[in-house]
């Protein structure tokens, strides 16, 4: 049974995460570190309000996954240097907290150009934050790289909204290699993070792309089927046989001396009847 950590669960897929997390009978145990209260509630939910600037490692308990799922526009954010530190700084230090804590497994959202040397700032931020988290050295460490992210959101994007638009419209036309361009549905996204962390590749970096995000799902679980002599073994699967008192059991249902009489009865009865008819 497992427990989960998420940071940034006020988003659009943050918000479908913890609710997916907490429908998943895998988890027992949803935290959830914000800096105001959540709308969802559930059983399993625990959400503790903290300020991102004063986190201590205390404030990180133990978890089997951190999902990070922190992120902002630097319209939102006000400057660059705010947006840095929603997208940078924030994961980066939480990621060590987490290390520290011996969180074996991190996964992260960044973004589908992610590269520290392009010449996006916002696709410059998050490689740079990528290039950081690979070098602390965590346990396990999963990067998710979502194409543009569609869903209902609490506050309008116009930038967002128009670009769904347009991805909308040339969707038949991204084949091949541009499928890679396709907006992703966030609550896939959400679902994706959580087959990798109970399915995933086992090793210390796996970077997913949206194309392959987009198709995963949990594995269905096949069920086993019985032997067609093992299926009609009634003997077997009632457990006739296996004691005494399963012998006793055996030799009054085989023996049907006394219903014999009771047939025959039951068979006078209605010739007799039939006779009275006549």
């Amino acid at each position: 049974m497992r427990s989960a950590i998420v940071v940034g669960a006020t988003g659009l897929t943050g918000t479908s995460l913890i609710e997916q997390l907490c429908e998943n009978d895998d988890y027992v145990s949803v935290i959830v570190i914000a800096r105001r209260e959540l709308q969802y509630k559930h059983p399993k939910l625990e959400v503790k309000i903290r300020n991102f600037d004063t986190l201590e490692e205390k404030d990180i308990e133990f978890a089997h996954e951190l999902y990070c799922c922190l992120g902002t526009t630097i319209k939102k954010a006000g400057s660059r240097e705010a947006f840095e530190k929603v997208d940078f700084e924030y994961p980066l230090a939480i990621a060590s907290l987490a290390k520290k804590r011996g969180i074996p497994h991190m996964l992260v959202i960044t973004a589908m150009g992610a590269n520290e040397q392009s010449s996006i700032y916002y696709n410059r931020v998050k490689g740079k934050l990528e290039q950081a988290l690979m070098e602390l050295g965590l346990q396990r460490l999963s990067i998710i790289r979502p194409s543009l992210l569609v869903g209902q959101r609490e506050e309008f994007r116009f930038g967002e909204k128009l670009g769904e638009t347009v991805l909308k419209l040339i969707k038949p036309l991204l084949i091949g290699p541009l499928k890679r361009v396709r907006s992703i549905d966030a609550s896939q996204v959400a679902k994706a993070m959580i087959v990798i962390a109970l399915h995933g590749k086992k090793q210390p970096v796996t970077i997913y792309a949206s194309q392959d995000l987009a198709k995963m799902d949990f594995p269905k679980v096949a069920q086993e089927e019985l032997p067609r002599e093992e299926l009609f073994n009634w003997h077997k699967h009632n457990g006739v046989g296996s004691n005494e008192e399963d012998k006793v059991n055996q030799q009054v249902i085989i023996n049907r001396a006394k219903f014999k009489v009771e047939e025959t009865v039951v068979d006078e009865d209605v010739t007799f009847n039939r006779q009275n008819e006549k």
